[in-house]
């Protein structure tokens, strides 16, 4: 199932880049995302082991829920919220027109949630760009595994971008101009989150 794959994965990621995840936001918050993160996405992993739920869209919202439940701050309604928003359309074989339609999903239950525009230096600078993208694809007819390089070059470059940017949401907002420079520590777990998705989608 590549709901399991894509947030086991992703997890991993969450676990390795912990302390640079931490760095980021000490730099621009308060230090605490990397940690927050990789305790939800720990119980997440936990949930996926120990679920009787197979189908796609129970998987994605019991991961969902698991978030909202164990990462603290903000990032957990975000990220929970995505999920939450991606089960309702998604489906247990992955298409490039489902892959589109759950990330458009997932991109407004996180403005939604957190009012957030592009351009305001958060994790939304990263989602809606790549959910851009493969839109475009899928409008292009592309193939699931053409997808899966443009994800990867998306995120990135998405992430980089937040460098240049001024924070005008959350915590870093205080900061201004001093958050010029700085990675988004949300970007960047997204980034992670969508790496695992390439690998899943490749």
């Amino acid at each position: 199932m590549w709901v399991r794959t894509w947030v086991m994965r992703a997890a991993e990621l969450i676990t390795e880049h912990r302390e640079y995840l931490i760095g980021l936001d000490r730099a621009i918050g308060d230090a605490d995302h990397g940690e927050n993160l990789d305790r939800g996405f720990r119980a997440v992993v936990t949930y996926l082991k120990t679920t009787e739920d197979t189908r796609a869209e129970d998987l994605l919202r019991g991961i969902g829920q698991t978030l909202i439940s164990h990462v603290g701050g903000t990032s957990g309604p975000l990220y929970g919220s995505a999920f939450i928003r991606m089960a309702d359309v998604a489906t247990d074989e992955l298409t490039p027109v489902s892959l589109a339609t759950m990330l458009d999903r997932a991109v407004g239950a996180i403005q939604a949630r957190g009012h957030a525009q592009a351009g305001e230096k958060t994790m939304v600078d990263v989602w809606l760009p790549v959910a851009d993208a493969v839109n475009n694809a899928v409008d292009n007819e592309a193939e699931l595994a053409t997808m899966a390089e443009l994800i990867e070059r998306t995120s990135q470059a998405a992430t980089q971008r937040t460098c240049d940017m001024i924070a005008t949401k959350g915590r870093a907002s205080y900061l201004g101009e001093r958050t010029l420079g700085h990675i988004d520590p949300g970007a960047a777990s997204t980034n992670l989150i969508f790496l695992a998705l390439r690998e899943c989608v490749n």
